[in-house]
């Protein structure tokens, strides 16, 4: 299930995938986020969609 809200993701990586949201990890997320010839971008839009990939840039 993809968490709806902020709150929930924020609680789901943070809690279940047992990841520190870090400036650092989160600059370097964003960084593969934003470039859209990236293959895990390419995989992430594939499996979630453009619009969850909009969100999670904003």
């Amino acid at each position: 299930m993809i968490p709806q809200t902020f709150n929930d993701w924020k609680n789901y990586i943070i809690n279940d995938c047992k990841i520190n949201l870090t400036e650092s990890f989160v600059k370097k997320r964003l960084a593969v986020y934003l470039n859209k010839n990236n293959v895990e971008t390419k995989i992430f839009v594939s499996q979630y969609g453009e619009q969850h990939l909009n969100n999670i840039i904003n």
